[in-house]
């Protein structure tokens, strides 16, 4: 079965430090960034603007969105939508996480996610940016000349 990934997602488990909302959203999140982070793996997620793996424990899920507070339903499904259009995806579409990765390198750099995470409560730590960079230097197939 494909993993299923919101569009936002795509980005925040690169910059995943095991911080989080819960202890069983930390613990999910932790085994979904060790499966996108392993190398020898690749498998189909599917990319979506609703609820997803990660979203299963959190403890903000709600029947049928994001309760974390008002308006944070709306505001998560902005940023997926605004990665998944700079990412070229379709929504409900499934993809490669070897294609994803690479897609996300040559498309997204570190102050991109000023505009594609706008008002994320976890963007002002930076290990978001960090990850961003991170993943850049591992999946570009060359490197920006200074």
């Amino acid at each position: 079965m494909d993993k299923v990934l919101r569009g936002h997602h795509l980005l925040c488990v690169h910059g995943f430090r095991g911080m989080g909302y819960s202890p069983g959203f930390i613990k999910k999140m932790e085994g979904i960034v060790k499966d996108v982070r392993d190398r020898e793996k690749d498998f189909p997620i599917k990319v979506v603007a609703a609820f997803d793996d990660a979203c299963m424990s959190c403890p903000h899920q709600g029947k049928t969105e994001c309760e974390a507070s008002e308006g944070s339903n709306e505001h998560v499904l902005f940023m997926d939508r605004k990665v998944i259009h700079h990412l070229g995806l379709e929504e409900g579409k499934a993809y490669a996480k070897s294609a994803l990765l690479t897609r996300t390198a040559e498309r997204v750099s570190p102050d991109d996610l000023d505009y594609l995470c706008e008002n994320c409560s976890w963007l002002k730590y930076g290990v978001c940016k960090e990850g961003i960079a991170e993943l850049r230097e591992a999946y570009r197939p060359y490197k920006e000349k200074a």
